[in-house]
């Protein structure tokens, strides 16, 4: 497991956020997208992993979440990126339609040679900061982070109107994944 997981707390809220290695723009396509909120589901349903918020950008993903199930939450975050990583190489090696499959392979090979861990292609950048959420002001701050990065991005206009993201599910909107932990923001 990579040193950069610094989670102290097994039972904390924790706001994560993981990069494609190169900031690639690998999710511009949405059965990529697809994939990564399988291996949510997955966590979710047989890991323990209780989600709060999420949000999957074109280069990285945006997680605040909790082990309910005892898990260390760097474990778990391990598997989702291990998942993760291994279904979205083989989708674009199988993608007929995917004009860059080429780059992105060369690219991946090119960042698992680099790394010792890593035995052919690296997806997922190692470097996360996890954050553990010790108030209600900062948890709201980190949700509101994650549920805004599309409108700064230009994405949308309103969070709730960016599909791949749970701000649906905080305007009372049904969002992708089942059993989303909203945080009710009061002052």
């Amino acid at each position: 497991m990579s040193r950069n997981y610094k989670f102290h707390n097994l039972e904390g809220l924790y706001f994560i956020s993981f990069a494609v290695v190169g900031w690639l723009d690998v999710f511009i396509r949405n059965e990529y997208k697809e994939i990564f909120l399988e291996g949510l589901r997955f966590c979710q349903k047989s890991k323990g992993m209780e989600i709060h918020a999420w949000c999957i950008m074109s280069s990285h993903v945006h997680l605040v979440f909790k082990s309910i199930n005892g898990q260390k939450p760097e474990l778990l975050i391990g598997d989702l990126k291990r998942f993760t990583s291994k279904a979205i190489v083989a989708a674009i090696k199988e993608n007929p339609i995917e004009s860059r499959k080429e780059f992105l392979l060369d690219f991946f090979l090119k960042e698992g040679s680099k790394t010792s861990n890593v035995s052919q292609y690296q997806f997922w950048r190692h470097d996360n900061k996890p954050i553990e959420l010790w108030s209600n002001r900062v948890i709201r701050q980190k949700i509101n982070y994650v549920h805004q990065n599309p409108v700064k991005a230009g994405l949308v206009f309103l969070a709730e109107d960016y599909r791949y993201s749970s701000a649906m599910d905080y305007s009372d909107e049904k969002g992708l994944l089942d059993d989303i932990v909203v945080f009710r923001m009061f002052d």
